[in-house]
């Protein structure tokens, strides 16, 4: 079974300080601070490293279960969007809108769309959010 490891790095209070995040494998480190969490600046944050990780596997999924259906995937394009806000007592994720584009040569809108809704019950990240309302829009191109 992988095993995959990361780690951030915090240094100041949560309104004045910031940190850095690091992939354990070194494709990416960035910087992260409250004005990148809750406000426009630069850096990145936890909720965007989240829905880039989604949209990463459940690309995956999709291709996995269309190969298996019989139709490789030319091309999968996906966009996670993550609702971040305030909730009684903190912040939560209230939700994932995923939304992907596939050229899938020999298959149907109908048909894709079947696969994608079940790719997204069964790509890992999105099992591990199960907490979080996910919604998916997937069209054929």
């Amino acid at each position: 079974m992988a095993s995959r490891t990361s780690e951030a790095e915090w240094r100041g209070d949560l309104k004045d300080g910031q940190g850095e995040i690091k992939l354990g494998s070194g494709a990416f480190s960035g910087s992260y601070s409250y004005h990148s969490r809750f406000e426009d600046s630069a850096g990145t944050n936890p909720e965007e490293l989240i829905v880039a990780a989604h949209a990463g596997c459940f690309s995956m999924a999709l291709a996995a279960a269309l190969a298996a259906a019989g139709h490789p995937p030319a091309k999968i394009h996906t966009t996670a969007k993550v609702h971040f806000g305030p909730v009684p007592n903190g912040f939560a994720i209230s939700k994932i809108e995923l939304t992907t584009e596939g050229s899938v040569p020999g298959i149907d809108a109908t048909a894709f769309e079947r696969t994608a809704a079940e790719a997204k019950q069964n790509c890992p990240v999105s099992k591990a959010l199960k907490a979080v309302e996910i919604t998916l829009a997937a069209r054929l191109v």
